[in-house]
């Protein structure tokens, strides 16, 4: 990790192989060192999602048995990962936005405790 790179806050989830292919983990990982670095990512990569709140966004992972996604929120000092979910609907499940955002609550008061 470069001296100005932020760092990565794992609130739930992870990357690794299995339930990920090795293709899917590495994509992950690619697109998680982009964050650090600064680059904003777009479609079809990334997408916002307000809905979880400010500055939140899910990756989008393509992979052999599933398609994945990673919410994470970008803030000043770090790229906050919420959530890492194999995506099975159109749609995100309600409860997976609100586990998200209860997530991010938590984070943020024990950040202010801190």
């Amino acid at each position: 990790m470069g001296t100005m790179d932020k760092p990565v806050v794992w609130l739930h989830g992870d990357v690794k192989s299995p339930p990920f292919s090795r293709a899917a983990r590495l994509e992950a990982g690619y697109l998680l060192r982009l964050l650090q670095q600064g680059e904003l990512l777009g479609m079809p990569q990334s997408r916002p999602m307000p809905v979880i709140g400010a500055r939140c966004h899910e990756l989008r992972i393509t992979d052999e048995g599933a398609d994945w996604r990673i919410f994470y929120r970008l803030d000043s000092d770090a790229v906050v990962i919420v959530e890492v979910m194999a995506k099975k609907t159109d749609t995100t499940p309600a409860s997976a936005l609100m586990r998200c955002r209860s997530r991010l609550r938590s984070y943020d008061h024990a950040s202010r405790q801190a």
